[in-house]
């Protein structure tokens, strides 16, 4: 075994082992005080003595410190007993399977639309790979079905079909006609971004020497055909995989949407009662289907390249792609249409109730008002600023951390795989949980999970500037290698690193959006775009100006992320470094 291959396993068993414990150690990790709310919530009738909350504490398990703590739990989950709730008192481990086994139906039946949708955005691709023809971009229809995040689509979709169309029940689980909404707004943005992931995929593969070879040497259409889709999904497979486990992220937000009682809203509702009991049995379910994902993933990844093949046997598609004009116009249009909005916004006041509650849309509110009569318009455009605002420091902070990460190289693995199959939803969950809904909280729970892609891309970068000639000399002329690190490969690597980042800035900020919805991140009055299309969804069908606006905002920034991604996706070079 290579020596980056014992360091990678090392790092994933080291990394899997602080996780585990971690998972245990939750209550007693808890900022806020568990013995408090168990207090208020079993023995409403007693004072929050000292007395009393030491004898909750004691009755929690809280009194023995950390690593006591996750041992007691992880004896019980090798038991089959995964703890009793702190709010009911009852058994969670029954309670958390039957959320999550409703939440694998909605799954399944979300990945069902996934791949009709990736389909759908394959086939004209597949067609011109057959008539021998350079494949383009997924188009327009790429871009429109993977700017919709996913609760802003269900939001749709519930507002359209079960609201004014009352073609479908707005909420609850008691048969195939509750599937349908939940399943296309899970299902829709997911099967768009296979699409694209695969059109793209194609795009290079059908240009690669052996594609020609085939061509020439006189192989059915068919045949050559069948090569480039297998090439394709071998070059994709561990994204599909990571798209497979967001649906589960996603399911969060969409199962609150429709009140569905799957694992989702078990997870939302254990870290707001602070049930952490309960938490921890919801948090072990995602584990486990991760790790099960993974694993599907992984076999048909050998089964896509025939077999484990050394490193760089074969080369990944190029890093430069035509010219994608669809993604071109997306991205200007929807950049500027946004900054008109915060332009016209941000001389208004956000939080003045100093017009009629629900007030229409008109000249003086180009917006409407809201329910506090305060102007949507200026409480839109504000919110540009405290969504965007978080979105740069998450992005200045997951450059630094990927490239202090990518200095570790393999060593890094382990912390890269848990961050990269982590959901920020789950993430959000998690925080909120140990200290309370917050936008620094929200913050965190993003940056968990946006530093992995940057770290890999600078590890890749640094290999390439240490590969410079000239970079490669200069250690023979007396410069010590943290001189040359320094002055540089770091200042080679920043420009493309830094671009990298800002590509990833829309869909940052649409993850603080997120959590800002359910509740989990920036609190009232505060004009953060999530936060706005919360508060408006309860008059959605009085007032449909007052979630237009925010949901207008958050496309637009969604459109402007999608097409981004696809003019210009970072990817590691052939021959360059990669973790594990």
């Amino acid at each position: 075994m290579r020596r980056a291959d014992t360091a990678a396993l090392v790092s994933r068993i080291l990394a899997a082992g602080v996780l585990l414990t971690i998972a245990g150690a939750l209550p007693w990790l808890s900022q806020r005080d568990p013995a408090a709310s168990i207090l208020r919530a079993r023995y409403a009738e007693l004072e929050p003595t000292p007395e009393a909350l030491d004898a909750i504490r004691a009755e929690l398990g809280l009194d023995g410190g950390p690593l006591a703590t996750s041992a007691r739990w992880w004896s019980g989950v090798l038991r089959g007993d995964l703890g009793a709730s702190w709010v009911s008192g009852g058994a969670v481990g029954p309670g958390a399977a039957a959320a999550f086994g409703v939440s694998l139906t909605l799954a399944a039946f979300a990945l069902a639309v996934a791949l009709v949708v990736a389909v759908a955005l394959v086939a004209p691709a597949c067609a011109r790979v057959l008539r021998d023809r350079p494949v383009r971009g997924a188009g327009p229809a790429g871009v429109v079905l993977t700017a919709m995040p996913e609760f802003l689509l269900a939001s749709a979709l519930l507002v359209v079909f079960a609201v004014q169309l009352r073609l479908f029940p707005p909420y609850g689980w008691q048969g195939m006609v509750h599937v349908v909404l939940p399943a296309l707004a899970l299902g829709i943005p997911a099967g768009g971004l296979i699409g694209r992931l695969l059109v793209d995929a194609i795009s290079g593969v059908a240009t690669e020497r052996w594609a020609h070879t085939w061509r020439l040497s006189g192989a059915p259409r068919a045949v050559v055909l069948g090569g480039v889709l297998r090439r394709a999904v071998a070059a994709v497979v561990d994204q599909i995989g990571l798209v497979l486990v967001g649906i589960l992220g996603g399911a969060v937000a969409v199962e609150q949407i429709f009140a569905i009682p799957g694992l989702g809203r078990y997870l939302l509702g254990a870290a707001n009662a602070q049930d952490l009991p309960a938490l921890q049995a919801g948090l072990l379910f995602v584990a486990l289907a991760a790790i099960a994902v993974g694993i599907v993933f992984g076999v048909l990844r050998l089964w896509a390249w025939g077999g484990p093949l050394p490193s760089g046997a074969l080369a990944p598609p190029p890093e430069h792609r035509p010219r994608d004009r669809v993604a071109l116009v997306s991205l200007v249009t929807a950049s500027a249409l946004l900054l008109a909005i915060v332009a016209a916004g941000l001389v208004r006041d956000p939080y003045s109730s100093a017009h009629p509650r629900l007030a229409p849309p008109s000249w003086v509110l180009p917006f409407g008002a809201d329910a506090s009569g305060r102007d949507v318009l200026a409480r839109v455009a504000h919110g540009a600023i405290g969504t965007f605002g978080p979105a740069l420091l998450i992005v200045a902070a997951s450059i630094v951390v990927g490239l202090l990460i990518a200095f570790a190289g393999s060593a890094a693995s382990g912390p890269v795989d848990i961050a990269n199959a982590t959901p920020p939803i789950i993430a959000g969950v998690l925080v909120a949980a140990l200290v309370g809904p917050s936008a620094g909280g929200a913050v965190v729970a993003v940056l968990w999970v946006s530093w992995p892609p940057l770290a890999a891309h600078a590890q890749s970068l640094l290999a390439e500037a240490r590969a410079m000639p000239y970079v490669r000399w200069l250690p023979v002329f007396g410069m010590p290698p943290a001189v040359v690190t320094l002055r540089h490969v770091v200042p080679t690597a920043l420009p493309a690193l830094g671009r990298h980042g800002m590509l990833r800035l829309p869909g940052i900020a649409l993850a603080l959006a997120s959590l800002g919805f359910l509740g989990l991140g920036a609190q009232p009055p505060t004009p953060e775009w999530g936060l706005l299309l919360a508060e408006g969804i309860d008059y959605v069908e009085r007032a449909p100006w007052t979630t237009l606006a925010p949901a207008l905002a958050l496309v637009l920034v969604s459109v402007i992320a999608v097409a981004g991604a696809g003019l210009r996706m970072p990817r590691p070079r052939a021959g360059a470094a990669t973790f594990g």
